[in-house]
């Protein structure tokens, strides 16, 4: 693989095993110490960068040790994540856990003071992008909700992005990470030592990472990204993150943002 050559040099050819959790384009190797993410060089690679200095010192992010854009593709090396990602097997086999955990990660998020935060990702702008998808033919329909489009649901993309601009709901604005999924959240027991994958973290509705946190939730447990060990034992229910949230969930806007991450 080509690698530019200040970038060879921080990861001094050490060897490296590929990422393949998550369901990221980018490109993940894992070094001893280190994270390599390659992937093209566009708005969300740029704001995961931008985001990553400003986040240094008021969140658990990756520091970066070398950054580099070349031939249409970035660059960037960060040091690794202590604690164990939040779909491992220590964190599945504890539901009440692992929602304490996801838990304690929004409300993270959301005591950062956002007056200064450069990225806006409230809906305006993700409309936007949303639309730019449908228009240039870019939505993945292989990874869509089965009951998206079709016989009870909508006709198309096009269709979809129309009722997303009609039913706009108003936003609880913070910091969002805008993926907020189990892959992309690392922790050691109920303390979170770790959030990557920040190319979509901004100024954003807080329902946007609660919805997608419970998405991510119902579809690791229910075997979706992999089958469950015939061994865990889980009470996982959907209100557990709602009650470690200390918030009733609010179905129309949870619905709203997981239809809106179809575009995606």
């Amino acid at each position: 693989m080509f690698l530019p050559e200040n970038i060879r040099k921080v990861l001094n050819d050490e060897n490296c095993k590929t990422d393949e959790i998550g369901m990221s384009e980018a490109s993940i190797f894992i070094y001893d110490n280190k994270v390599l993410k390659v992937q093209e060089d566009e708005e969300e690679s740029e704001n995961e960068y931008q985001m990553l200095q400003y986040l240094q010192d008021k969140l658990p992010v990756p520091r970066i040790y070398a950054h580099e854009i070349n031939d249409g593709k970035s660059y960037l090396v960060m040091s690794k994540c202590a604690g164990e990602m939040a779909c491992s097997r220590e964190y599945m086999d504890n539901p009440n856990l692992l929602c304490k955990l996801m838990a304690n990660g929004l409300k993270s998020l959301w005591s950062i003071d956002v007056s200064d935060c450069p990225s806006d990702q409230r809906l305006s702008h993700k409309l936007a992008q949303a639309a730019y998808h449908v228009e240039h033919g870019l939505v993945d329909m292989d990874h869509v909700e089965p009951d998206t489009f079709g016989e009870k649901g909508f006709r198309n993309s096009a269709e979809l992005l129309q009722w997303l601009y009609d039913n706009k709901p108003e936003e609880e604005l913070v910091l969002s990470h805008g993926d907020f999924c189990l892959p992309n959240i690392f922790g050691v027991r109920e303390d979170v030592t770790g959030y990557i994958d920040v190319g979509k973290t901004g100024i954003a509705d807080k329902w946007c990472d609660i919805a997608l946190c419970y998405r991510s939730l119902s579809h690791n447990y229910s075997g979706r990204y992999k089958p469950i060990p015939k061994d865990t034992v889980s009470d996982y229910d959907d209100m557990l993150l709602f009650r470690e949230l200390g918030i009733a969930p609010d179905w129309e806007k949870i619905r709203y943002y997981i239809l809106l991450d179809e575009l995606f």
